[in-house]
């Protein structure tokens, strides 16, 4: 995989954020919010940036298939293209309920796959540009420097929890027996955010139940590059045609291993 990939893959993202998101920041009328789901947002600036991503990308590889996340909410069908022999798995802006509410963190997520396994991801976040990408075996990025993934060094190590899609049981467990042994923060709801910060240092941990392709893809590949680690909470690798729930996150190997044996033991 070539770096003239990773600035084909930035430039079709910087113009999603140019001409869909960014114009409609803070100025999005009610009837462009949807919901989905309960507490589950999509407005027009996530369907037009969809489309600009689509069209681009298959510009740059033409025989990958795509799925798109909100493609794939009006047809769940399209998540069949995911074990496919190439795939460009795309979330055209990432923490809508926060752009929905005018704040950030917000940012757009790509990645490609190849027979389910991630083999690039891109993460860019819209307001400062800041870009991060991963190849497969290459190495992570962060605005074109090699990154190396770096804890908080902070005791208890600072962890920011999803219980959102957990259920009252899981909910409760994550609560009373892992959270008193890390210091909680709060979630960023967005994953292009959540994974820069774990290989940036400033979180050390993070959980999550829900794992859809297009939230994680692009990140576990990121941190995992980065010499952080992201896996299944049994350890096993995140595959992005595999319709399973839970992941633990971590700035480093050694703080994976220790939250997830504190998991296995609930």
């Amino acid at each position: 995989m070539t770096d003239s990939l990773s600035e084909a893959v930035h430039d079709v993202m910087a113009d999603a954020a140019a001409r869909a998101i960014r114009p409609r920041y803070q100025h999005l009328s009610a009837s462009e919010i949807i919901e989905k789901a309960a507490d589950d947002l999509v407005t027009i600036a996530d369907k037009e940036s969809e489309a600009i991503l689509a069209e681009g990308l298959a510009r740059i590889l033409p025989e990958a298939a795509i799925v798109g996340e909100e493609a794939a909410h009006a047809d769940p069908a399209i998540l069949s293209r995911l074990g496919s022999d190439l795939c460009w798995i795309i979330d055209p802006l990432d923490g809508t309920n926060n752009f929905s509410a005018g704040k950030p963190p917000f940012g757009i997520l790509v990645a490609l796959s190849q027979g389910g396994e991630t083999i690039g991801g891109w993460i860019y976040d819209v307001l400062s540009g800041r870009f991060c990408h991963a190849r497969l075996g290459e190495g992570a990025y962060l605005d074109g420097e090699r990154l190396v993934a770096r804890s908080s060094g902070e005791s208890p190590p600072i962890a920011a929890v999803s219980v959102l899609f957990a259920d009252p049981v899981q909910r409760e467990a994550l609560l009373t027996q892992i959270a008193p042994h890390y210091r909680m923060v709060d979630i960023p709801r967005c994953a292009a955010e959540q994974y820069p910060r774990l290989a940036l240092g400033v979180n050390d941990l993070s959980v999550f139940e829900r794992t859809l392709a297009w939230d994680h893809a692009a990140g576990v590949l990121f941190l995992n590059e980065a010499g952080g680690k992201a896996a299944r909470k049994d350890g096993s690798p995140y595959r992005v045609d595999e319709d399973r729930k839970g992941m633990i996150a971590a700035a480093s190997p050694a703080l994976w291993e220790e939250l997830a044996a504190r998991m296995a033991r609930i």
